[in-house]
């Protein structure tokens, strides 16, 4: 009986080996097949690599961490704008919520307008050189262009304008008539101006602007919510682009991301400090435990209270001047001695110097922070910020030259002046100086200009602010006055 069972036994054992040698067997070639399959998929994958290791991945430049920044393209190569109307629009809400939060980009659009806009230009009708003009009727276009800038807040208009071509690279004016024959102006979102679905492949309507097949300036109309206007009753003011460029690019858009850093240093160095100085003083007891150190606490605190969870809070108050009498192992260590705020300011100055460098403005344009700028030697007649502005205000007056044109027009049109008149007529405009001014001497140059029939004494009066007409008047009458007296 045993014989049987050490037979069965090793039978046993035998088939177990045998087993496992199998289950090894089977385990081996899986492993082999394995490294095969390995060994096939780098060798592919090799392949794969050194067919495209010359490659870059075009949009890198672009990417900056969790953030995503849209680059100026072509389109053709010859557009200085953006690809499509998709990208123009995220760039102008990017602009306008800087436009809208960030103090630095408001400064600056704020700045742009005092020093473009001022006080307002002066328009003041007059006769082109080779044709006359009865007096009455110079006088009643006058008065036609004067109930336009009152009617339309033309100076309120006019800021507006600065505002929306710097905030969304663009200013769209669209003229009306009334029924009474006056010409009303009102603006035209930029997101209104878009392709209906209809002409969304035709390339002359690309981005809502209908231009020429052959000619990309020649602007045919306009795409307003899905609706045709005429390019005649549209001003398209755009800014920072080509003239072959259909729609303009905002201001602060290349310069987005230094005005994000800089209100997110302020910000940092605001919560910095407030963390250093939010503690005022710490004290070092040298105490043998918890124990001692709480019954100290009991013993100079002049009030206790218990918080919600059931622990005791003691409230000790230093009143301003306190004197404290403190034992030998006392030592007192006061945090905000280590802040040195000015390492981050000079930091935050470098950032809105960059801001400052695509304005072609001196920083404390910024930050109204004149400290380290001579506004003499900075708004000097031949300083950078003053050739930007009077450059900037060049442009603006013939574009508003062209406004006050299109009122005499519509006037000759609907019969307010006689049609045969309009030619004859042309818009003077004057701006406010930008420039540090010695009136003085400036008067003096103009006089000898007058003297010598270079300067009309009305253009002298403009240049001055005044009213030529109403100083005429004015004249008059103190004349009138006097000789009755």
């Amino acid at each position: 009986m045993k014989n049987q069972n050490e037979i069965h036994e090793n039978k046993n054992q035998q088939k177990s080996q045998d087993t496992l040698e199998q289950l090894q067997q089977e385990l081996e070639v899986q492993r082999r097949l394995l490294l095969e399959a390995a060994r096939r998929e780098n060798a592919l994958l090799r392949q794969v690599l050194e067919g495209v290791g010359d490659y870059v991945d075009p949009w890198e430049p672009y990417r900056e961490g969790d953030e995503w920044w849209e680059g100026l393209g072509t389109a053709g190569g010859l557009e200085a704008g953006f690809r499509t109307l998709e990208q123009l629009t995220r760039a102008r809400e990017q602009c306008r919520q800087l436009a809208m939060t960030n103090e630095f980009a408001i400064n600056g659009h704020e700045n742009r307008i005092s020093y473009i806009v001022g006080t307002g230009f002066r328009y003041r009708v007059v006769v082109r050189s080779g044709h006359q003009v009865p007096g009455h009727l110079l006088v009643q276009a006058q008065t036609i262009l004067e109930e336009f800038l009152l009617e339309n807040q033309w100076f309120v208009r006019q800021q507006e304008i600065v505002r929306r071509r710097d905030r969304d690279g663009e200013a769209f004016l669209r003229f009306f008539l009334s029924p009474e024959g006056k010409t009303i102006v009102r603006f035209v979102e930029p997101w209104e101006v878009a392709p209906p679905p209809q002409e969304a492949e035709n390339p002359q309507a690309s981005f809502g602007v209908h231009t020429d097949r052959h000619d990309v300036e020649h602007v045919l109309g306009y795409w307003i919510q899905g609706q045709w206007v005429p390019a005649e009753d549209i001003q398209h003011r755009k800014g920072n682009v080509d003239l072959n460029v259909k729609r303009g690019v905002p201001l602060f858009y290349p310069v987005r991301k230094n005005l994000i850093r800089a209100e997110k240093l302020l910000r940092n160095m605001a919560a910095v400090s407030d963390i250093q100085t939010a503690i005022a003083l710490i004290r070092k007891h040298h105490l043998s435990g918890r124990s001692a150190l709480e019954q100290m606490q009991a013993r100079v605190a002049q009030a206790q209270q218990t918080s919600t969870q059931g622990r005791t809070q003691y409230v000790q108050v230093f009143r301003p001047g306190t004197i404290l009498d403190v034992y030998g192992e006392t030592e007192y260590d006061f945090p905000a001695r280590g802040l040195d705020a000015s390492r981050y300011v000079v930091v935050l100055q470098a950032i809105l110097r960059a801001v400052a460098s695509r304005l072609v403005m001196p920083e404390f344009m910024l930050t109204s922070d004149a400290s380290n700028a001579n506004y003499s030697s900075t708004l000097v007649a031949e300083g950078p910020a003053v050739k930007m502005f009077q450059r900037l205000q060049a442009h603006m007056r013939e574009e508003d030259r062209q406004v006050m044109l299109r009122v005499l027009s519509d006037a000759g049109r609907t019969g307010r002046l006689p049609a045969e008149l309009i030619p004859a007529l042309d818009v003077q405009v004057e701006v406010p100086s930008v420039g540090v001014r010695d009136r003085l001497e400036e008067a003096r140059v103009h006089q000898i200009l007058v003297r010598h029939g270079a300067m009309s004494p009305a253009t002298m009066a403009l240049k001055h602010g005044l009213d030529p007409d109403q100083e005429r008047r004015l004249i008059q009458q103190g004349g009138n006055s006097s000789s009755s007296v």
